[in-house]
């Protein structure tokens, strides 16, 4: 059976959405879950863009072995040239280059006569070739372009040494008809094609990126450019957990799969949405807290009788373990450690360590620890980013006042090298006055506030409140998580949290 390659561009197209940026150490993470998942290549960002963006894809290329790393690059030198010093330490380097190739976008955004452009891909794809073999061009807007020219590009692009051709949707224009005919016909109509793979990067502007991609792969492309839970510029592009349980599922319809290790999809996406302080829509596919949730009674039925009346897949396929063993407060380490390696965890002794410490803290505050508690937790405790021996303050307690008649007040008291330091604010809500006084005590750098975001983990009023906190200062952004029955107390832990990064990364600077 065919195998369809999973490019996944999570950490380019993804983070430069709105409100979808990430740190370094956050971009490792995720570096990480696609690993875990098996995806075949992850483009790590667009090297060119900035200092941090460089930092980011070389870090990503040095640490990540079991998948090919790209990075983005514009058809110029300076763009292919740092692309390379950006991958080349990856174990399977590729340099991605691109330029537009549709009448509106060579006449308006690149000023460039189709004669200047079909000149500047046979160059710039001949300059990437002298780096590394393993060469992608995209035409950019490829579905609006016009075909006989977009043969002459895709040609071009194969005789000076492209290995991979993307056909990419940039704007979510086409139909699933329009993209497989595409494909087909480049692949059938243009010399050398054979020898390369070919690729869809759809957008989902229409709300058919998944179809399209899907489309795509029955006209012949053999990779999917996709990102976890569809993020990307504007509606987003092909969400990877759609694609590739839709290939699986249908393996009898479309003859392909991929390679994908299904059974990490929940982890990974659960861990992007944590990042970037998002919950899944209840109602996405795969991913949503309703994809394996039957309330009709005709449904529930059904499946009490067969799953497969109204399941095509199985919560377990995608990692998603719905019959919770239900812990407490007499479970002991081994029973933790035992669950967590059955949900697909894989933790050092000080992990768990870290992980049993707060499991036995919220067991005081919430009678039954869920599934969905344990993996809170454990994202909490096991990211370098939310390492708590790196935190300059630490919360000692604090005390809030607050009605619908009076003004709110909080008192917090922090710890600095042992020194307890207080103060009490005023604030529009009692969470707009802990941080008024954390800022007192503290005084940070001028930053802005970018994302504050409350979720519960779980079903019942002691569910556990996960808060997610950014800010931005410097030109970066820095992320706090806070997890605790007690929803004000999480609140402050996040915020506490993103600016003892902030501060880390001011001390560090310094040095």
């Amino acid at each position: 059976m065919d195998q369809v390659r999973i490019f996944d561009t999570t950490l380019r197209d993804g983070e430069q959405s709105p409100g979808c940026s990430m740190n370094l150490e956050e971009k490792i993470e995720v570096a990480h879950c696609l690993e875990r998942l098996k995806v075949d290549i992850i483009e790590a960002g667009f090297a060119i863009v900035s200092p941090g963006d460089f930092e980011s894809v070389k870090t990503i290329a040095e640490n990540v072995k079991d998948c090919t790393v790209a990075s983005l690059a514009r058809c110029n030198p300076k763009d292919i040239d740092a692309a390379w010093e950006a991958v080349k330490g990856a174990a399977d380097p590729r340099i991605h280059v691109f330029l537009a190739t549709s009448p509106l976008h060579m006449e308006y955004k690149l000023k460039m006569s189709p004669e200047a452009v079909l000149e500047q891909i046979g160059a710039m794809v001949a300059y990437a070739k002298k780096y590394c073999s393993n060469i992608e061009f995209s035409a950019e807007d490829a579905t609006r372009s016009e075909t006989e020219f977009l043969k002459k590009a895709v040609t071009i692009a194969l005789e000076n040494g492209a290995t991979t051709i993307n056909l990419p949707d940039t704007v979510g224009y086409t139909t699933p008809d329009e993209m497989e005919r595409l494909i087909r016909t480049v692949k059938e109509d243009v010399r050398g094609a054979e020898k390369a793979v070919f690729s869809v990067h759809c957008h989902d502007d229409l709300g058919m990126a998944t179809a399209n991609s899907l489309a795509g792969v029955r006209g012949g492309a053999r990779q999917i450019e996709c990102t976890l839970n569809g993020l990307g510029e504007r509606a987003g592009n092909t969400s990877m957990e759609e694609v590739v349980m839709a290939l699986r599922t249908r393996r009898d319809e479309f003859k392909v799969d991929t390679g994908i290790d299904t059974t990490q999809i929940h982890r990974a996406s659960t861990t992007v949405y944590n990042t970037i302080g998002q919950t899944a829509p209840i109602n996405k596919p795969i991913v949503g807290k309703n994809a394996f949730a039957h309330e009709a009674g005709i449904h529930q039925h059904g499946v009490m009788a067969k799953k497969e009346t109204y399941e095509i897949m199985t919560p377990e396929s995608i990692g998603l373990h719905i019959n919770n063993l239900v812990l407490g407060k007499h479970s002991g380490r081994h029973a933790v450690g035992q669950r967590l390696e059955e949900l697909g965890y894989e933790l050092s002794r000080d992990e768990l360590n870290r992980c049993f410490e707060e499991f036995k803290v919220i067991c005081d505050k919430k009678k039954n620890i869920t599934d969905a508690d344990l993996e809170a937790i454990v994202n909490h405790n096991t990211q370098n980013l939310y390492n708590d021996s790196d935190d300059i303050y630490k919360l000692e307690w604090f005390q809030a006042s607050t009605s619908n008649f009076t003004t709110a007040t909080c008192t917090v008291c922090l710890t600095k090298d042992g020194e307890k330091l207080e103060n009490v604010a005023l604030g529009d809500g009692p969470i707009d006055a802990a941080y008024k006084a954390i800022d007192e005590i503290i005084q940070p750098s001028e930053h802005s506030f970018d994302i504050f975001n409350i979720h519960s983990i779980s079903e019942g009023k002691d569910t556990l409140g996960d808060v997610t906190v950014k800010i931005t200062a410097h030109g970066r952004t820095f992320t706090g998580r806070g997890l605790s029955t007690d929803i004000l107390e999480a609140s402050i832990n996040a915020y506490l949290k993103g600016v003892n990064r902030l501060l880390a990364y001011e001390k560090k600077v310094q040095q």
